[in-house]
């Protein structure tokens, strides 16, 4: 047997090897990479299935992305930055990821044979697609630790940040997702409307439950709901401070 040492390998340069998330997907072992991209519709056990990897992934991300937006905006108060997150990481922002990683074509060649049409629908899912992103940052989270998956998560997540910041999304919308992970429901309803035809002025509240949880007014009614669901954004960024 030969018994010499083995020449050290080089040392990794990170000044001029940066880690990318489609770079670090090809580096996960087969165990990894076969469960982030495993339907449970797939497997007899849920958990064998992306689910849980997405649940890491979730947190993983978000930790990224605040990283990488805290120390940018110092004048911003919590509420805000919570803002600018939500949509940077929002479902349709994980959907443009996964499909810049070939998440689609990887999910299609990673359906069992005989899957036929329930593959096809996956792939057409932002649903699904979005939980695979996740499941990926979680897989590769597990396989190579924080210090190569953040700043990662942060180079493909730049754009999304960008996107919220020049074209922030609207307050109904992220007022939805916000409630939706308490599994509540916002409704709004027009509570007055005053003036001339010509010079309408509406005011909107939004409910939950029947509770008001803000209130809005403008001169037309989809810019009172607008305005109720922001202010219900600050009383939740509140109630979740104290």
């Amino acid at each position: 047997m030969d018994r010499r040492a083995r020449p050290p390998e080089p040392e990794r340069d990170l000044t001029t090897q940066l880690d990318t998330l489609a770079s670090l997907l090809d580096e996960l072992p087969d165990d990894l990479a076969k469960q982030a991209f495993t339907h449970s519709s797939w497997v007899d056990r849920r958990a064998d299935s992306y689910e849980r990897l997405a649940f890491l992934g979730d947190v993983v991300l978000s930790l990224a992305v605040s990283t990488a937006i805290y120390p940018r905006y110092e004048g911003w108060g919590a509420g805000r930055l919570t803002k600018l997150r939500a949509q940077a990481v929002s479902e349709q922002a994980c959907v443009d990821v996964a499909r810049q990683l070939g998440v689609p074509e990887r999910l299609e060649a990673a359906a069992p044979a005989g899957i036929g049409r329930n593959a096809d629908v996956l792939v057409d899912s932002d649903r699904v697609l979005a939980s695979v992103c996740e499941a990926v940052i979680g897989a590769e989270f597990i396989a190579f630790g924080i210090d190569r998956v953040l700043p990662a998560v942060v180079d493909a997540f730049e754009d999304q940040i960008e996107i919220a910041l020049n074209n922030p999304v609207d307050h109904k919308s992220v007022l939805q997702e916000r409630l939706a992970q308490r599994s509540e429901v916002v409704e709004y309803r027009i509570d007055s409307e005053e003036g001339p035809p010509h010079d309408r002025s509406f005011v909107a509240v939004a409910e939950v439950a029947g509770e008001e949880i803000g209130r809005g007014e403008g001169k037309t009614k989809k810019a009172a709901e607008q305005e109720a669901a922001e202010r219900a954004l600050d009383k939740l960024d509140e109630s979740e401070e104290t």
